[in-house]
């Protein structure tokens, strides 16, 4: 018998996500029992889901953690795993009420104002690993065909968005998710221009000034700017010498296996320009870097100058940190996140008339509604839209004539 039915024929409630790092240095998230033995059948759909389908190491992760959840669910309830579909809206109440850290306890019965221990948006993405992982298991035929129609309904293509259908106009169907709870919208604000410079003055170091410039003027992810190369940084007029035919300063993008977490979500390299300030920022990190290390660290071109180890990449965590503690030093009155850097980024492109295939392109999108959150007219647009509409005596000044 398979590790998986070993699992749910002994009752062991302590499952849960592990990380395993390959001999070729590519890590992902598993799932194991309480003795560290791997699950077969959820390791090889998260081990697939990271080099076949290349998904980030976060995101197995958080797939690894979800169907932990799903098993323990299955188990506290005494159902077989394979078979448990049929009940997904009892696993959705479970996941709602159920306290993390109590999965493998009786279900908690909710009381009169009683606050959901998960949000729709987490419920949402426990049932998206779990139909992913469900799906794979009737694919690898180690579970019933019928789960299919417990997790997926037949759709069509006109309940998309009118820029995702078809551009023939002919009928398409696709499979719907069966279950699915609607999700309050969850705008992200941008950082106001004067948040961004309140944070520039407070860097202590010239990296810190950089960094904040790479999130706001150019847009970068946190993830992508931990995964810059010293060599992705083009910062000659003329880039020839570097065998590089793109006219410019400019930073490349790639998509990579980084040490350090980092991951580009785009999966085609992108090519971003950038202004005069990225690169003077550069040019003073540059210097402060070899005070600091000499011709030391590694090839990152962010890198630890003011703890151990010195000289290694920064992560995506740790550009977050510091993003949070320069808008504390700054003396702001609410948190900034470099996600709300990019947006401001994205705003003013279009506040300084960028349009939006240009937005698309600078924040490497698909497709240009991708864009549109990202957008937040400044007050001084929105006035000047509204100026320019005519009075109603203008209007029937014409209409007299």
């Amino acid at each position: 018998m398979d590790r998986c039915g070993l699992f749910m024929e002994r009752g062991d409630q302590r499952v849960r996500a592990f990380p395993v790092r390959m001999p070729s240095g590519t890590a992902y998230w598993t799932v194991v029992d309480a003795e560290l033995q791997v699950l077969n059948e959820a390791d090889r759909y998260l081990r697939g889901l990271r080099l076949s389908k290349d998904r980030a190491e976060s995101t197995t992760k958080a797939y690894a953690g979800a169907i932990a959840l799903f098993l323990r669910w299955c188990t506290a309830t005494g159902r077989d795993w394979r078979t448990a579909a049929r009940d997904l809206s009892s696993f959705i109440l479970w996941l709602k009420w159920q306290p993390a850290g109590a999965e493998g306890q009786r279900t908690v019965v909710p009381g009169p104002g009683g606050r959901p221990a998960r949000d729709a948006r987490r419920i949402n993405g426990v049932l998206t690993a779990v139909r992913g992982f469900l799906a794979h298991a009737v694919t690898e035929r180690e579970v019933p065909g019928w789960v299919l129609e417990q997790l997926y309904q037949l759709g069509d293509s006109t309940d998309l968005p009118l820029q995702a259908q078809p551009e023939d106009g002919r009928l398409r169907y696709r499979l719907q998710a069966q279950h699915r709870l609607p999700e309050a919208e969850r705008a992200v604000d941008r950082a106001s221009d004067a948040e961004i410079v309140a944070m520039f003055r407070a860097c202590r170091s010239a990296r810190d000034r950089l960094l904040i410039l790479l999130l706001s003027r150019v847009g970068l992810r946190r993830g992508q700017a931990a995964g810059l190369r010293r060599s992705d940084a083009h910062l000659l007029v003329d880039s020839a010498a570097l065998g590089c035919r793109l006219e410019g300063a400019h930073l490349h993008v790639v998509r990579r296996q980084n040490p350090n977490n980092a991951w580009s979500k785009s999966r085609r390299p992108v090519a971003l320009p950038v202004d005069f300030l990225v690169v003077q920022a550069f040019d003073q990190y540059v210097l402060e870097r070899h005070e600091r290390l000499g011709a030391e660290g590694s090839d990152f071109l962010l890198v630890n100058l003011f703890r151990e180890p010195l000289g290694s990449p920064v992560t995506p965590d740790a550009i977050g940190e510091t993003v949070e503690a320069l808008a504390r030093r700054a003396g702001l009155d609410r948190k900034v996140t470099p996600h709300m850097m990019r947006h401001a980024f994205a705003s003013n492109v279009a506040d300084s008339g960028g349009s939006l295939d240009e937005i698309q392109s600078l924040l490497g999108h698909k497709h240009p509604e991708s864009a549109r959150p990202y957008l937040h007219p400044a007050q001084s647009r929105m006035r000047e839209a509204i100026s320019r509409v005519p009075s109603p005596r203008d209007l029937s000044g014409e209409s007299g004539r």
